[in-house]
């Protein structure tokens, strides 16, 4: 593609961190791409903190309007946020961030924007204005009108996607079919090719301890995770297991493997924040939704609603998803 590709920033719940990393972001991020803030302008505005860093906002009215200026924000000015509060679990934040996100994939599948990179959310804020899902990536899904899909989860030289994320761990045992995770190995593959990784190696975690130890621990392996692993195979994928989740994370964060298929939430993204929340003050880690039409990532943490305001937030992680989206819109577009 010619020139940066242009990436629709959503801000994140108001009362949340989402504002601050952005703007901690913007101006080593911008260097990836052209960042238009989806969002509220005066929210932004109060998340910079006074000759902290040399950057304005712009309010625009339209995508057209931007002008991708580096010492100043454009944010396409939603303007839902009445009696702004940092830290505060409230109705219309949750309603704020989902709007946010809404437009963002509107621009999206326009062809408005090249890719999104979202800010966090609340879960109990997005539950109290009505949200159906449990996080981005089912409303990501569901706007999309995708039904393979899954999380991937950057960190490094360590990636991991999940067969399922969000619901109890007894629904999610039920969720270990072949079909889903022969699903969830297809979209890995296709994702990991757009982070520009070509003829990746996939390894698949087992979901009873150290892999079931040969059904002496339980059956899925064998009846559901083995024929899944082989089908994949026969569809010409690089894949192994499945594989001990206790000693496979290791594995595959000294390059033995390009990316690690998880059974369940806890389980890819423990190793995952072992790394990204051990370096001392910075939060790294990158969350990229793999199977969808349109790049989206996000920032790999929360709403931090405890230091909302404090501007001790880091942004690093914005920084990375910023990149790793620009790496996936050039990947996609070659």
């Amino acid at each position: 593609m010619d020139g940066n590709p242009r990436l629709a920033l959503t801000m994140g719940d108001p009362g949340g961190i989402g504002a601050e990393v952005i703007a901690k972001a913007y101006p080593e991020a911008r260097a990836d791409a052209d960042l238009l803030v989806v969002g509220d302008a005066d929210v932004m505005r109060e998340a910079i903190p006074d000759g902290a860093i040399d950057l304005g906002v712009r309010s625009i009215p339209d995508v057209g309007d931007a002008a991708f200026e580096p010492n100043t924000i454009d944010v396409l000015d939603l303007d839902n946020v009445a009696n702004h509060e940092w830290g505060a679990l409230r109705e219309d934040f949750g309603a704020a961030s989902l709007e946010y996100v809404e437009r963002a994939i509107e621009l999206a599948l326009a062809g408005d924007v090249d890719g999104v990179v979202t800010a966090p959310i609340n879960k109990q804020a997005t539950r109290m204005a009505g949200s159906e899902h449990a996080g981005h990536t089912g409303l990501l899904a569901d706007r999309t009108g995708v039904t393979d899909y899954s999380m991937m989860l950057v960190e490094d030289d360590l990636r991991v996607t999940h067969v399922s994320t969000h619901v109890p761990l007894r629904d999610a045992c039920d969720l270990v079919t072949t079909e889903n995770v022969l699903e969830t190995i297809r979209v890995t593959r296709d994702g990991l090719l757009d982070l520009g990784i070509d003829d990746p190696s996939i390894a698949v975690a087992g979901l009873n301890p150290h892999a079931s130890d040969g059904g002496l621990l339980g059956d899925e392996e064998a009846e559901e995770i083995a024929p899944a692993v082989e089908a994949a195979r026969e569809n010409g994928i690089d894949v192994e297991g499945p594989e001990s989740p206790d000693t496979i994370y290791v594995r595959a964060a000294r390059g033995e493997f390009d990316c690690v298929v998880s059974m369940y939430h806890d389980e890819g993204h423990v190793p995952i924040k072992m790394l990204g929340f051990s370096t001392g003050g910075e939060v790294s880690g990158v969350n990229m939704t793999v199977g969808l039409p349109i790049v989206r990532t996000s920032v790999d943490h929360g709403t931090a609603f405890d230091i909302a305001g404090e501007d001790i937030a880091s942004s690093k992680s914005m920084k990375d998803a910023v990149e790793v989206a620009a790496t996936a819109v050039r990947n996609r577009s070659s």
